[in-house]
């Protein structure tokens, strides 16, 4: 089935003076537009087409290959980003509250301890990818993935993601990474969506 491009759950300025408006504007309005347009394209009169995009991605993704094929990286890219989207509001950040705070400190230690390997994932990870707080087999973990790659395609359930790529955060951090990392960790992450996705997967 064709796979709607989303609109932002907040308004192109509302993440400032963290997110600019402008780079919404491209990683929003382009990237991920492009990204959609071209998996609805991919699949469209395909027996794809039937198929939910979380299908695709796990039908379509090669734990061999030393690059994923076209149309998984569409269907990833197009399904990463939205969910990137909803892991973000004005005025976040903080600290989870609740059975998701109580399962951060079972499994981490404590959310700092949290935070210092959410951030070490996404600043070694070279080149382009994924940043991911994920629940696997009950524990929770984080991950790193490159380019497109998904842990629904390995079997995790994603709970709270961070864009690594470049063009997340270029105009306004340049080649500050960390920084970026942890801004995002203090001033950005949704944890009420987080803990939404946490109770739906447990």
């Amino acid at each position: 089935m064709s796979y709607e491009f989303p609109n932002l759950p907040y308004a192109q300025d509302a993440l400032e003076p963290h997110i600019s408006a402008n780079t919404l504007s491209f990683h929003h309005g382009k990237h991920h537009a492009k990204y959609v347009s071209t998996y609805n394209e991919m699949v469209q009169g395909t027996e794809n087409e039937s198929k939910s995009i979380e299908e695709v991605i796990k039908a379509s993704y090669d734990p061999s290959a030393k690059a994923q094929s076209g149309l998984f990286n569409n269907a990833a890219q197009s399904w990463n980003h939205t969910f990137y989207w909803y892991c973000m509001k004005p005025g976040g950040g903080g600290e989870p509250t609740g059975e998701l705070a109580e399962k951060i400190k079972a499994d981490f230690g404590s959310f700092e301890k949290f935070k210092e390997e959410f951030k070490a994932a996404g600043g070694s990870q070279f080149g382009s990818g994924w940043a991911w707080l994920v629940l696997d087999n009950g524990t929770l973990k984080v991950t790193k993935t490159p380019d497109a790659v998904n842990p629904i395609a390995q079997g995790q359930t994603p709970l709270l993601t961070m864009d690594v790529w470049e063009h997340a955060y270029y105009l306004d951090y340049q080649n500050l990474r960390p920084s970026y990392a942890n801004t995002f960790l203090d001033s950005l992450v949704n944890w009420d969506f987080v803990a939404e996705q946490y109770a739906k997967a447990k």
